[in-house]
């Protein structure tokens, strides 16, 4: 990506032609890789101290290139999670398995509230009956 800039912005003065490699001060550079103006010499400073931007000191002036800010895109790129019903999500929380049903609803497999009562019921009532068996 090489990118022509006109010479009558001041702030880049002569150099004509930028590509990915060239040093750029963090004003410059700013500039150039968030041209809406998101990004200020501030903001490229604080992923500087979080180490997520490279740069280089030269005359005790700090420089980045524009493939030093894309691999720092990259370090903050958000991954996509997939998307979830709470009932999904309910079961993860609670170790459990949960089949997603294909079609648009899958409410049809899952039990009544009855039914999940008169389960835990039953448990229960074998929990008790193999605890009473194994004291005697």
């Amino acid at each position: 990506m090489v990118l022509s800039i006109p010479r009558s912005d001041n702030l880049f003065s002569d150099v004509g032609i930028i590509g990915p490699t060239t040093p750029l001060r963090l004003e410059a550079a700013a500039k150039l890789a968030f041209p809406d103006g998101s990004m200020k010499v501030a903001g490229l400073r604080r992923e500087i101290a979080r180490g997520r931007l490279a740069y280089e000191v030269i005359a005790n002036k700090h420089y980045v290139t524009l493939n030093d800010i894309e691999e720092m895109r990259k370090l903050c790129r958000v991954p996509v999670k997939d998307r979830a019903s709470i009932s999904v999500l309910r079961a993860e929380r609670m170790g459990q398995s949960y089949e997603i049903q294909s079609g648009s609803c899958s409410t049809e497999a899952r039990k009544s509230p009855q039914e999940l009562l008169q389960l835990r019921i039953s448990q229960r009532l074998q929990r008790k009956q193999s605890n009473s068996s194994q004291t005697i």
